[in-house]
């Protein structure tokens, strides 16, 4: 094993969140240019940033969002698996599209491959499938792509990438952004099923690169391989939040903890904090990341959701019985803490004596 020469971090992976922002500031001003001045059919209803827009239509509103499974692709790759991963691809769509108030309703998928393999295909629509049942979704169409001199796959010709557009509805008078969101709002988070698809490329130099594991390795902490813990599926969030929509509870903000960690809780349209009091136990996937790659707390919260996959907030007074509505599911839910009125936006987590600052955490 080596220890990389360098402060590990999701930049050192290859990953530079900071350049990115930048350049999306840039493509994001030319985006708004193509929105319609005057209201009526196709007004868009929200600014950029959010985990979806929306659009009317004929007095409905339209939720679109678009994503994809990223890295996890490679790990599927390594094991030779390929029936989980379509999964992922419908919950990193439908669970945005739960994060404006929106019942997911129909996707289509883009699949680019190295080379048109019948079984990888197959593997790939089953797991799709899977996905679309779990989240009550029906998926109408897609595009195949060979694009053999863009892809390189860990096994020859096997190389691929999987995304999908989703599309929900929701009534333009209850779209949720956390526009209401008030002090003393409490926050609670429903358990991820561990790393779900964010921060996979750092966690393959972790383990792959910067040591010597490969994905046959068993951790006694995890009681199988790395590589199926790496290729969980992640978790769809649609029937106990939609459950929670339905009872009329007056839930807040809807908060998908995806690229970004703990960050993503500032992805709301008040000018509100959090502090957050109590931390979920973290799935041992998350500490074995962080003692094998030397990576702090303010590195772990920042790229992965640590144990969390979604957050709801609800008015302090129904907390309980959301809690427990979300809990019938069989989902394991946290009250995490409540949210502050503040200018900066910061997260405060107390147990880990961090703050936000920026697009980082730093010591409080």
């Amino acid at each position: 094993m080596t220890t990389p020469p360098f402060i590990p971090t999701y930049r050192a992976a290859g990953v530079d969140t900071e350049q990115e922002a930048l350049a999306l500031e840039r493509l994001l001003a030319q985006l708004r240019r193509t929105w319609p001045q005057a209201p009526g059919t196709g007004t868009v209803r929200l600014d950029l940033g959010f985990f979806a827009n929306v659009i009317e239509l004929g007095g409905v509103g339209l939720a679109l969002t678009v994503d994809g499974v990223g890295t996890k692709a490679l790990i599927a790759q390594m094991l030779g698996k390929y029936d989980t991963i379509g999964i992922d691809c419908v919950a990193m769509n439908v669970n945005d599209l739960l994060c404006v108030g929106a019942t997911p309703v129909s996707m289509v998928d883009y699949i680019a491959v190295q080379e048109p393999r019948p079984e990888l295909l197959a593997a790939l629509a089953e797991g799709l499938c899977r996905g679309a049942r779990l989240a009550n979704v029906s998926i109408v169409g897609g595009e195949t792509a060979q694009i053999r001199d863009m892809l390189r796959g860990y096994r020859e010709g096997e190389g691929f990438d999987l995304a999908a557009m989703a599309v929900g509805t929701v009534p333009l008078d209850r779209i949720l952004v956390g526009q209401e969101i008030a002090e003393g709002d409490v926050v609670i988070g429903l358990e991820s099923n561990g790393i779900h698809s964010n921060g996979l490329t750092l966690a393959r130099r972790v383990f792959f690169e910067w040591h010597a594991y490969t994905v046959d390795t068993v951790f006694p902490a995890l009681g199988h391989s790395l590589g199926e813990e790496l290729l969980k599926p992640t978790h769809i969030y649609v029937r106990e939040v939609l459950a929670l929509l339905a009872q009329g509870l007056p839930v807040k903000a809807l908060i998908h903890l995806t690229g970004g960690g703990w960050l993503n809780l500032r992805r709301v349209a008040a000018a509100v904090g959090y502090v957050i009091e109590t931390l979920p136990p973290v799935p041992p996937i998350f500490s074995l990341i962080q003692e094998v790659g030397g990576i702090s707390d303010a590195e772990m919260f920042r790229v992965y959701n640590m144990g969390i996959g979604f957050c709801v907030v609800v008015a302090a007074h129904a907390a309980p019985r959301a809690l427990a509505l979300l809990e019938a599911h069989g989902r394991k839910a946290y009250v995490l803490g409540h949210a502050v009125a503040d200018d900066q936006r910061r997260v405060f987590l107390k147990p880990k004596g961090l703050v936000s600052q920026g697009n980082a955490f730093v010591p409080a």
